[in-house]
Parts: structure tokens; sequence; C-alpha cells
């Protein structure tokens, strides 16, 4: 069943809600944004210190490697000062999966296939359903099993789709039902594919994304056209981009695209002209500079910042964003609400035009 509103720009499958910590994922629930760290998980302040720049960056929810039992072990402190919601992320070992439920964490992500015997993933089962924390399953078609891809000669999206249901068997045959689903592949097709059939067969929600996606640039590209295509289905209740990039640069990518679909109305909308010969300005360097700068403030309201080349369109643009730049010869006006401010030489842009972005932030946070 799909949820249509007029006021949504795009159909939603209806899912059975779940509750990360504060985050409802799945229902009526507003797509939400995750992310990994990518620190050891024991060292508790590295950890911490990138959880935040995440948070800043506008991620919902966070997910922490578990290999051992010292990282299992600074889940408490590191859940007691995370300003977001913690999910463990646990394989093979049940006894780690144990020990981040002691430690109070939000979320599993398990492969119930992969944790051992029956008795073991039932009694993860029964400690996640006493505290009321969702399992995530989650099926990677680099570790399908290997009697699934023999019987449907490789991963395949049908090999993905029952490995997925075997693993939500397992967890509802001790009466387990808090449950997500990601079904993942490096490759666009065999993803939206395996999502569209597994649709047809629960109503758990999914966590959405284009597994070991690329670096950068390569990643960005190929984990948006893969979730646009999702989101679009209403096959997605909350997205990872994978990248070989900071956490924080995931998560800023994952937000500008819901943003761009319609899907996330708080944050920032960052627009940028592409350069051309008009331009008397490094405006590359500038551009970059800046959306670096924004990826360490905490932007949580719709807000819409645009930095431009030339005179042509430069103005417009500038004077139609929240606070804008459109530069001239060696400088530029920093426009704000469509009044211009001040003239500033190059040097100086970047730096001038973040510390007005700042005051509008907080400008608009003493109003609400």
């Amino acid at each position: 069943m799909l949820i249509t509103d007029m006021k949504m720009p795009f159909p939603r499958r209806l899912t059975r809600p779940v509750r990360i910590g504060g985050i409802q994922v799945g229902g009526e629930a507003p797509v939400s944004v995750q992310s990994m760290t990518k620190t050891q998980t024991a060292d508790v302040r590295a950890t911490l210190a990138q959880i935040r720049k995440m948070e800043k960056a506008g991620c919902d929810i966070v997910r922490l490697a578990v290999p051992d039992l010292e990282a299992a072990l600074a889940l408490k402190e590191i859940k007691k000062r995370s300003g977001i919601p913690v999910i463990a992320d646990i394989h093979f070992d049940h006894r780690l999966a144990l020990s981040s439920l002691e430690a109070g964490v939000d979320g599993l992500r398990i492969n119930p296939g992969n944790i051992g015997a029956r008795h073991k993933v039932a009694e993860v089962a029964k400690a996640a359903l006493e505290r009321m924390v969702p399992i995530r399953i989650g099926v990677n078609s680099g570790s399908i099993e290997k009697e699934m891809a023999a019987r449907f000669g490789g991963p395949t999206p049908e090999a993905m789709v029952e490995s997925a249901l075997h693993h939500v068997s397992l967890l509802e045959e001790v009466g387990f039902d808090l449950i997500k689903i990601s079904l993942k592949a490096s490759d666009i097709a065999r993803t939206v594919e395996a999502y569209r059939l597994l649709a047809d067969r629960v109503d758990y929600p999914f966590h959405a994304g284009i597994t070991e996606a690329g670096t950068l640039l390569a990643g960005t590209v190929k984990s948006s056209a893969g979730l646009t295509l999702l989101l679009a289905q209403g096959l997605a209740d909350t997205i990872r981009i994978s990248l070989t990039a900071a956490p924080e640069a995931e998560v800023f990518v994952a937000s500008k695209l819901l943003r761009s679909l319609g899907l996330r109305k708080s944050g920032l909308d960052f627009i940028s002209c592409p350069s051309c010969g008009r331009s008397r300005v490094n405006l590359v360097r500038i551009a970059n500079e800046v959306e670096k700068g924004l990826m360490k403030l905490k932007i949580d309201i719709p807000m819409s910042v645009a930095v431009m080349g030339c005179p042509v369109n430069g103005p417009g643009e500038a004077r139609e964003a929240d606070i804008g730049i459109a530069c001239d010869i060696g400088a530029g006006i920093i426009f704000r609400k469509g009044k211009p401010l001040r003239r500033v030489p190059e040097a100086r842009l970047v730096p001038e035009f973040l510390k007005e972005v700042v005051a509008f932030v907080e400008a608009s946070k003493k109003r609400q």
C-alpha cells in the first residue's frame, strides 16, 4: 500500500513504524538520514568527536561498528554523550549484541544467519524486545549465504530477498517484529529490483542505500541515482549514502538529496554556478571552501545559500537566497534576503559569508 498526500512529492509505501531512540522510522515519518562512524569505537573521544560532526551535518541516527568487547564496553559512555540515537553493528558474536543492549543502544544491526545457533538469535531477540530496541536485518550482495547463491545462480535480487525473508523468519519465530530491513548491492539495478521484490512480501520499513558506492564524487553520483529511484517509488524509510569519505560528507550528501527531492524541509539548499569565462574570481575555490565551512555548521532550519560568479545570473540568484554572493572583478557582494549588505574583497569572501550564515541561523532560531 502507498501513502499519497498532495503535500508529499512521491507516494510512500505504508510500513509499520519502529522507533530508534527519539526517531521514528517507517509509517508516515519523514525519511531519516543515517551514517556510520569510521573511528575505532573503543576510542570514545575520537568517536564522539566524529558523531558531533555528523550531527551538525544533519545526521539523524549514527551506527557504530562493534567488532570486539572493548568496543561494546565503550558504547555506554558514547550513548550517554551522543546527541543522536546510536545503533550497534554486530556480526558473528551474539554476546556483543547482548553487551551492546546492556550499554543502552537504541538499535542493533545484525545478520541473524551469521550470529549462529537459533538459541543465540532468540537470546538477542528476547533482550532487544525487553528494551523495545529494533533490529535491522542487513543483507549485502557480497555476503549472501552460499546455499542462497547456489540456488539462485549468484547474489541475484531474488537471492537477496530470500536471504532477508529467512532472517526475518528467525526473528518472527521467537516473537520479535521490531524489524527494519536493508538489501544492498554495489550496483543500482540489483539493489532497486531487490527492494521492489521484497516490498510485496513484507510491511517492515526499509533502510536503503547503494553499498560500497565509491569515493566522494563517484559515490555521490551512484548513490544519488540509486536512492532517487528508490525514494521515487516509496521504497526507503531511512537512508545512508556510503562513501569512501568522511561520514559528515555522507550526511551532507544525503541531506542535500532529500532536500532536492522535497523530502526534507529543514537544512541547507546550496546553490553555486559552474563558473565560466565571465568569472573574474576563483569561484571553484570559493564555492568549495564555502561548502566545507557549511558542513561544519549545524543548520537545522530551512535555508538557502548561493555562491554566484558573474553579473549575468549572479545578482538574481544571490537575491533569491537567504544568504548569497554575487561576484564581480576580484570581489563579491553579500546579500541577505535580497538586500545587499556589503562588497567584500575575494580574499575575505568566504569567512565573511560564513559569518553571515551563522548570524542568519541564530537570528532565525531566536524568532522561533
